[in-house]
């Protein structure tokens, strides 16, 4: 007797957006020490949003999740009843003002405020990868049966390194000078089982190659007392390590007989570091896979780097354009490609037609 092998699908993407809107050049002027240095040409970024700091507005890291995993619900087939597991991936576990939590886990607490009382909950830790480990995991989960419905959720407050970073950065080749390039966001997303290829997720591969993890490093200010991001830029974006997927993702396709351009892919989704590296990333590919890439949706210009929602925010302004110019029809297949201090990437391929946005 043939036995089907259990699948799972991108069902619903919510997200939550603070109001508060910081352009760059406001915040490079909160930078005395950069001078003359022009960071929306560099970055791309022209502004982001950041979070309200009164513990009244509900916008620290547990809010923000908060408000996104019910923005998915809200647009999903699903009740938090339903939900089997809550992984949470945020980096900033800031609750109740600015308090940093590891217990009790972020995933625990959300899942209680949600209702989904009878639901697993577990965090994650992986930096920028963390949402993409999680939906690795829920996948994993869903295909061995141990569990049905499941929700991976995120809040960030990234903008906590970039306000570190405009009092210390010294020039564009300071180690802090990315941090002026994130924005604060939550993402959720919620997987169930998979009927047929038209809304799948045919699989989640992920590589870590740890001997470059101190290329970007996040702790307390060497100076202050804030929070910092320490990157090496130049080496972090080298070719070489551009390279990383590209390679990685051939050698999976090639144990599976495919290639790259056999994948047929209609959108793939860079980790919304800069609109350079998009860029120059997409270049290094096609290059590797000696093949063209497809359009590659991007919110970098108006969010910023988001830290772990970077994908599923663009995912999800990408579906809710719908069929318009600039937007997908149904049924479109994406690839979404993490590149994560550690340095983490891989790669994540699904086709979706009816995910609630």
């Amino acid at each position: 007797m043939r036995t089907t092998e259990r699948r799972s699908r991108i069902e619903a993407l919510g997200a939550f957006l603070p109001a508060g809107v910081l352009t760059t050049p406001e915040l490079a002027a909160l930078a005395p020490g950069l001078g003359g240095a022009d960071v929306e040409r560099i970055t791309g970024v022209a502004e982001r949003r950041v979070h309200d700091p009164d513990p009244a507005a509900g916008e620290d890291s547990f809010g923000m999740a908060l408000a996104a995993a019910r923005d998915c619900l809200a647009v999903s087939r699903h009740r938090a009843a339903d939900l089997d597991v809550v992984i949470s991936a945020s980096i900033t576990r800031v609750k109740d003002g600015s308090r940093f939590h590891f217990e009790p886990s972020f995933a625990g607490m959300l899942a209680k405020e949600l209702g989904a009382r009878s639901a697993l909950g577990f965090d994650v830790s992986n930096a920028c990868a963390g949402m993409m480990t999680g939906v690795w995991l829920l996948d994993r989960m869903i295909r061995s049966g141990a569990v049905r419905t499941g929700m991976v959720v995120s809040g960030e407050q990234a903008t906590r390194v970039a306000s570190t970073a405009a009092a210390e950065v010294g020039d564009s080749y300071d180690p802090q000078f990315a941090s002026l390039s994130v924005g604060d966001s939550a993402a959720a997303v919620i997987l169930d089982a998979s009927a047929d290829a038209a809304d799948r997720i045919h699989y989640v591969e992920l590589m870590t190659c740890s001997e470059y993890s101190h290329l970007c490093m996040g702790m307390p200010s060497d100076r202050t007392q804030g929070i910092a991001l320490y990157t090496d830029n130049k080496k972090m974006h080298d070719r070489e390590r551009l390279k990383l997927w590209p390679r990685f993702h051939e050698d999976f396709l090639a144990k599976n007989g495919r290639t790259f351009a056999g994948e047929e892919f209609d959108y793939v989704i860079q980790h919304q570091v800069g609109s350079r590296f998009i860029d120059y990333v997409n270049q290094t590919a096609e290059a590797e896979f000696a093949t063209p890439m497809p359009p590659s949706p991007r919110v970098v210009e108006r969010y910023g780097n988001t830290a772990t929602t970077s994908h599923f925010l663009t995912l999800r302004e990408h579906l809710r354009a719908g069929a318009s110019a600039r937007g997908a029809a149904p049924g479109a297949k994406y690839l979404l490609v993490p590149a994560a201090s550690g340095v983490v990437t891989g790669a994540l391929s699904a086709t979706i037609t009816s995910a609630g946005v």
